[in-house]
């Protein structure tokens, strides 16, 4: 889809919060600030930094509704990943057909209620011909950020954007021809989990989500 380009600090540092991340994020996203564009964020945890790299750069803000499968007895393994248009699955998972079904079925039925509770009646921003950012607080396996991008893909953006704080780097290498471009501000092969690069990792609820949604355009920037 064009140049594509990574971004790579690589000073050992943990990030201060997800606030932090999106000011590191900030100077790589600035010649965008012109474009017609579209900050996208995957909740719960980005929401925190979308808001306000949307408020920087006079984005409208919106979700990127997209849930991994967790490994059946082990949740936070991915297998793949749902939207509420689509699934990706990890086809080196021999798991049963019945436990994915199962799965996609709950994760869009929770993808639905916490769209309309998080946005009421607003219907998805379109997306065709826009400068699209999708903002995470992190990858770990990327089955959730593919799983964002085709559904992004299917509306015919101008470009889509990858920003993320912090990524391995066999999930940038398998984002990155599926993109224009992939800011990653930090890889690292001993991955675990995206919490492990901050030192203050909250559980972000659906209140704060809802609270920072509503506020997100009337927020000042903050400063690059």
């Amino acid at each position: 889809m064009g140049f594509l380009r990574i971004h790579l600090n690589t000073c050992k540092f943990m990030f201060k919060n997800r606030t932090e991340a999106a000011r590191q994020l900030l100077p790589y996203l600035e010649k965008y600030r012109h474009d017609d564009g579209v900050v996208l964020a995957i909740p719960r945890g980005s929401v925190p930094m979308a808001c306000p790299i949307a408020s920087h750069l006079h984005f409208p803000v919106d979700l990127m509704m997209s849930k991994k499968i967790g490994y059946p007895g082990n949740p936070e393994y991915a297998i793949g990943s749902v939207s509420l248009s689509g699934r990706i699955l990890d086809p080196y998972k021999e798991i049963s057909e019945e436990y994915i079904n199962k799965e996609t079925l709950r994760i869009r039925q929770l993808l639905e209620k916490q769209y309309r509770m998080y946005m009421g009646s607003q219907k998805p921003l379109p997306l065709k011909g826009k400068t699209v950012i999708l903002v995470d607080d992190g990858i770990a396996t990327g089955f959730t950020m593919l799983e964002a991008i085709e559904t992004v893909q299917e509306q015919m953006p101008g470009k889509i954007i990858v920003a993320v704080p912090v990524a391995p780097p066999d999930a940038v290498a398998f984002l990155r021809p599926r993109v224009n471009e992939i800011i990653c501000l930090r890889q690292e092969r001993d991955f675990g989990a995206v919490g492990k690069f901050y030192k203050e990792f909250h559980q972000v609820s659906d209140q704060e989500v809802a609270y920072r949604l509503q506020k997100s355009m009337s927020k000042p920037a903050i400063a690059a």
